[in-house]
C-alpha cells in the first residue's frame, strides 16, 4: 500500500456519526473464518508484486518463515472515476493465489484479503458538504468494492478501509480534508471537509458491506493521518473496529517484528482512533515497504490471526 506517499454495524446512519457514537463491531460473515493452525503473529506481503520464490507451502519472501497472507487493492476511487492520475490499481494474482494455496491447502496464514483506496467526501462528483450526500458516497464505493470481489476467492474475513493522505495528483489529501470542483480535476472549491462529513461516509461505507455481505470492516491508516482528518474528538473514536496500522516502519528487513515490536523491542506499532496493540481489533501492522518507507522487496506486513478466531 502507498501509505503516505501510496473501517462500524449494520444500519449506520449519518446521525450516528453527527452524535459521535462509538459503534459495536460488524457482523461475522457466516463462511468465512480462518482455519489455519497458526495461534498468534504470521508474516505476510501487500499490494504490489512481490516474488514468493519455490513451490507450496510458500515461504515469505527475505525474512522467512511461512507465507501468511496477501492484502490487495480491490479498487481505487480515482481509477473507478476515470482520473488520468492516481488511477494505479495495487493487485497482484500470484501472491493472492499463494496466499490462498497455503490457506486452504497447508492451513497456514489468513488467506487473500481486500482494501478499498478510498475517496473522501471532498471527491464526490456530486459533492454539496452535506452528511446525506457523503452517506451516498459511502455506500456507492462500498458497493463497488463487492461487485470487484464477487467472483474471487476473499478468505481474509475483513475488508479494510483505506483511508490516507497521498500526497499525489489529483487530490493530494484523496478529498478528506478538502473539496474539488471534480472528482479529477485537482482544483480545489473548498478548503476545508468537515470531520462529521468524513465519518459519515466512513459509516455508511462500513453499513454497506455488512448489510450485503458476511465480511467486516476495518480500517487502514496511523495515528497522525487519522487525527489530521478525523480530529481528535467524537469522530475519530473507533473502538470496536479492526484497524491496520502503519506505524512506524522500517526499511531494515534485518529488523522484523516479533509480536508487535521489531527486533530489539524499542519501536512498537501505533494503532489510533483511541485503540493500542493491546485491543483485540488491533490485527495487522504494515511494519515495512509502505509510508514512504522503502525496502529493496515490497510491502510486509505482520498479522495476528488468532484475533479474527
Amino acid at each position: 500500500m502507498r501509505a503516505v506517499t501510496r473501517m462500524l454495524s449494520i444500519g449506520v446512519l449519518a446521525a450516528a456519526a453527527a452524535a459521535g457514537l462509538a459503534l459495536p463491531a460488524a457482523a461475522a460473515p457466516a463462511a468465512v473464518t480462518p482455519k489455519a493452525s497458526n495461534t498468534g503473529f504470521i508474516y505476510g506481503t501487500d499490494s504490489d508484486p512481490i516474488t514468493v520464490a519455490g513451490s507450496a507451502p510458500y515461504k515469505e519472501p527475505v525474512i522467512g518463515g511461512s507465507y501468511g497472507g496477501y492484502m490487495g487493492m480491490a479498487g481505487n476511487w480515482a481509477r473507478q472515476e476515470g482520473c488520468k492520475t492516481g488511477n494505479f490499481l495495487a493487485w497482484a494474482p500470484a501472491n493472492a493465489n499463494q496466499a490462498n494455496v497455503n490457506y486452504k491447502n497447508h492451513a497456514t496464514g489468513v488467506g487473500t484479503g481486500v482494501y478499498w483506496y478510498l475517496g473522501g467526501p471532498g471527491v464526490d462528483p456530486h459533492y454539496n458538504g452535506t452528511t446525506t450526500e457523503a452517506n451516498q458516497w459511502g455506500k456507492q464505493q462500498a458497493a463497488w468494492t463487492l461487485a470487484v470481489i464477487k467472483t474471487r476467492y476473499i478468505p481474509y474475513p475483513v475488508i479494510w478501509e483505506d483511508i490516507e493522505l497521498p500526497g499525489i495528483a489529483p487530490a493530494p489529501d484523496n478529498g478528506w480534508n478538502s473539496a474539488y470542483t471534480s472528482s479529477c480535476s485537482g482544483v480545489k472549491r473548498a478548503s476545508s471537509v468537515s470531520a462529521v462529513a468524513d465519518r459519515t461516509e466512513l459509516n455508511a461505507f462500513a453499513s454497506y458491506i455488512t448489510s450485503h455481505s458476511s465480511f467486516k470492516v476495518g480500517v487502514y491508516s496511523s495515528p497522525l493521518i487519522w487525527s489530521s482528518i478525523f480530529g481528535t474528538g467524537q469522530y475519530s473514536t473507533i473502538p470496536n473496529t479492526y484497524e491496520w496500522t502503519y506505524t512506524p516502519e522500517t526499511a531494515t528487513l534485518a529488523s522484523k517484528p516479533s509480536g508487535w515490536c521489531l527486533k530489539g523491542g524499542a519501536s512498537c506499532a501505533k494503532f489510533f482512533g483511541g485503540q493500542t496493540s493491546a485491543s483485540k481489533y488491533a490485527v495487522m501492522w504494515q511494519w515495512s515497504g509502505g509510508g514512504g518507507v522503502r525496502n529493496a522487496y515490497g510491502d510486509f506486513d505482520q498479522v495476528d490471526a488468532a484475533r479474527l478466531k
